[in-house]
C-alpha cells in the first residue's frame, strides 16, 4: 500500500506562481511513475503531467506545457508540480497519482494510488 500525501496548493493571484509537492510512503517510490490531474468543479479530472521512473522521462497537457514543470526527487520519496504564469483556468483541485509501473501515462486508471489532493486557486 502506497500512501500519498499533497502540499503547497493556496490562493495565488494571476501570473504567479506555486510549487505543490507530494510524498509518498514505502520503499519502491523510485519504481512507481507518478502523475499529477487535477479537477475543478462541475468538471471531470484531468491530466496535467506525468513523469517516469527516472525522471527521463515527462509528458505534459496542452494547457499547462511551458508553465508546469514536473520533477522528482527518488532520495526523498517525493515529486514536484512547479507551476507558473498561473491563470484563473488552473483553478482546481490537484491529485498527486503512483502507477506500479516505471513507464509514465496520461491515462488516470492507469494510475493504482491517488492521494486526497490540494486546492488551488487562482484569482483574476
Amino acid at each position: 500500500q502506497v500512501q500519498l500525501v499533497e502540499s503547497g496548493g493556496g490562493l495565488v493571484q494571476a501570473g504567479g506562481s506555486l510549487r505543490l509537492s507530494c510524498t509518498a510512503s514505502g520503499r519502491t517510490f523510485s519504481t512507481y511513475a507518478m502523475g499529477w490531474f487535477r479537477q475543478a468543479p462541475g468538471k471531470e479530472r484531468q491530466f496535467v503531467a506525468t513523469i517516469s521512473w527516472s525522471g527521463m522521462n515527462t509528458y505534459y497537457a496542452d494547457s499547462v506545457r511551458g508553465r508546469f514543470t514536473v520533477s522528482r526527487d527518488n532520495g526523498k520519496n517525493t515529486v514536484h508540480l512547479e507551476m507558473n504564469s498561473l491563470l484563473p483556468e488552473d483553478t482546481a483541485v490537484y491529485y498527486c497519482a503512483a502507477r506500479i509501473s516505471t513507464s509514465a501515462t496520461v491515462t488516470a486508471g492507469n494510475y493504482n494510488y491517488w492521494g486526497q489532493g490540494t486546492q488551488v486557486t487562482v484569482s483574476s
